[in-house]
């Protein structure tokens, strides 16, 4: 394609580049056609995520309702989105939204903004989550990571920490899942198989709004320990 074919066609495609205006009508057009696609797409992602992982989904349910039920606690972690998406997490865990749901013990690992500063600048940010797994983690707990990528190295320490206390470990990925994917320290990794990190990231809230609910349709049968634990 000649020099002068490209120019035409990148100024078609970014005419502000070119000190011209875009047709209004066009852009609105496109715009339109952008969120049925987006929308459509997010919708396919999560559509076949849960036909494909709903075993698992109930499996990471259980684990997690047997933690409760025997008194554990939930760390969460993630780093940049998926940072917000861990406390999210412990948000619907503390403050359930839905009347007659008891509250359960949870916390968010990115809270503490002196120790994610001391251990990255001291030790290195792959050791900010493992050392607080450390500090805070016990035999019986749980540890969620979310990861986009699947890659975090700073999940994937924290993870084999928590392995070695005994505690369950949970993990969200996207794309192939990355290490976390093939890691011997994770219990359970439901994994988002997209490209697009905002579907990954769009399926993963669904996915632990859901996680939370089975969790306290688990715990229906032992209020009374769930309340305990709280």
């Amino acid at each position: 394609m000649s020099a002068p074919v490209i120019r035409d066609a990148l100024q078609g495609l970014y005419p502000f580049l070119h000190g011209e205006s875009q047709n209004p009508q066009r852009l609105e057009q496109a715009l339109l056609e952008s969120v049925t696609q987006k929308s459509q797409d997010s919708i396919e992602t999560k559509r076949r995520f849960f036909a494909e992982n709903g075993t698992r989904l109930v499996a990471a349910a259980r684990a997690l309702a047997e933690v409760y039920r025997r008194g554990g606690r939930l760390l969460c972690m993630g780093n940049g989105g998926s940072s917000c998406d861990a406390a999210h997490i412990a948000v619907e865990f503390q403050h359930p939204v839905t009347a007659g749901r008891p509250a359960l013990p949870a916390m968010n690992l990115m809270g503490d903004t002196a120790m994610m500063t001391a251990v990255g600048n001291d030790v290195g940010f792959d050791q900010v989550f493992a050392r607080q797994v450390i500090a805070h983690g016990r035999r019986g707990d749980a540890l969620v990571g979310m990861s986009t990528s699947g890659n975090s190295d700073n999940l994937l320490n924290a993870f084999m920490q928590a392995r070695k206390l005994g505690m369950t470990t949970i993990g969200f990925a996207g794309h192939d899942g990355g290490a976390m994917a093939h890691s011997p320290h994770l219990d359970h990794c439901l994994v988002v198989a997209s490209d697009s990190i905002h579907r990954v990231q769009e399926t993963h809230v669904a996915c632990y709004h859901i996680l939370w609910d089975l969790v306290h349709t688990l715990l229906a049968d032992n209020r009374g320990s769930a309340e305990t634990a709280s």
